[in-house]
């Protein structure tokens, strides 16, 4: 799987260093690449493809999707990493872009990222009809924005230090992380207009997402901080409103594996065309960082 990954993440990072390379000026870029660069393990991306190979989508047009998700990812983390949001020196290992480059720089190369990932989307290299390029367009924004990402974010920082109920924590990361995994497995969909299997994919996007963050959230109670490649034990300290927060350790990891559960039933029928999505969803039950 690490094997699979790597292979994953250099032709992703390659497309979007060209990509970002040929803008025409040089501004921001330095901040930009320092944000998206080496990246973190593409995940998301290997999802995107996984997905992609049950359906049949083209190589180069799940290439496309998944650099557009890393543009988006990058930003999130870039802007969440801010003394304003939840104030993280370390991420992926290194000094956070604001650390490197200062917060304003910080915020202006996020918010230059969020765009790049629609330039990528509606670029004329992207070989798909504009109804098609519309829709991913539309849905993309709709999980990186208040409905999304930014809404997620706001709910996180307001939870802290509250006592919030179950639905409430689960609404907050679906938005914080679950949107962007479902449009990792519902975009690949679209490109084929398979509408057939769109709400299951939907679903099973959202579950990713939450199993991602449930297991998130458990590296941060229990991880070590060379490992995770950020700080760690920093939810407890924040009072931060999660699963384990609420539910405890053993029942965070008895939902985690639920939602694994209720992921792998819906991926039953697809057979051995699922075998490489099982197998990424059993690297998110067991990474350490």
């Amino acid at each position: 799987m690490e094997k699979k990954l790597k292979k994953l993440s250099k032709r992703v990072n390659y497309y979007l260093n060209s990509y970002i390379s040929n803008f025409n000026s040089p501004v921001l870029i330095g901040p930009m690449k320092y944000g998206l660069f080496p990246g973190g393990k593409k995940i998301r991306s290997k999802i995107i493809f996984d997905v992609g190979k049950i359906f049949k989508v083209k190589n180069k047009d799940l290439l496309i999707l998944a650099a557009s998700v890393e543009a988006i990812h990058s930003y999130s983390l870039i802007h969440d990493d801010l003394p304003c949001m939840d104030d993280d020196k370390l991420r992926r290992g290194k000094p956070s872009t604001h650390v490197k480059f200062g917060e304003s720089t910080a915020i202006l190369a996020g918010n230059s990222l969020l765009t790049t990932a629609f330039e990528i989307l509606s670029d004329k290299n992207f070989k798909i009809d504009d109804e098609t390029k519309s829709r991913l367009i539309n849905f993309l924004s709709r999980c990186s924005g208040q409905t999304g990402i930014a809404g997620g974010q706001y709910l996180d920082l307001s939870y802290e230090k509250k006592k919030v109920s179950l639905q409430k924590i689960l609404n907050m990361e679906l938005k914080k992380t679950g949107k962007l995994f479902e449009f990792c497995c519902v975009a690949p969909l679209i490109i084929k207009k398979n509408k057939k299997y769109l709400k299951s994919f939907s679903k099973i996007g959202k579950d990713i997402g939450l199993l991602f963050q449930i297991v998130d959230d458990l590296i941060d109670f229990k991880g070590k901080t060379k490992f995770a490649g950020k700080k760690t034990q920093k939810d407890i300290k924040k009072g931060k409103a999660t699963i384990i927060s609420l539910l405890g350790y053993e029942n965070a990891v008895k939902y985690a594996f639920k939602l694994k559960q209720n992921i792998y039933s819906r991926l039953k029928k697809h057979n051995t065309n699922a075998q490489d999505l099982r197998e990424t969803i059993n690297f998110i039950m067991e990474r350490n960082n």
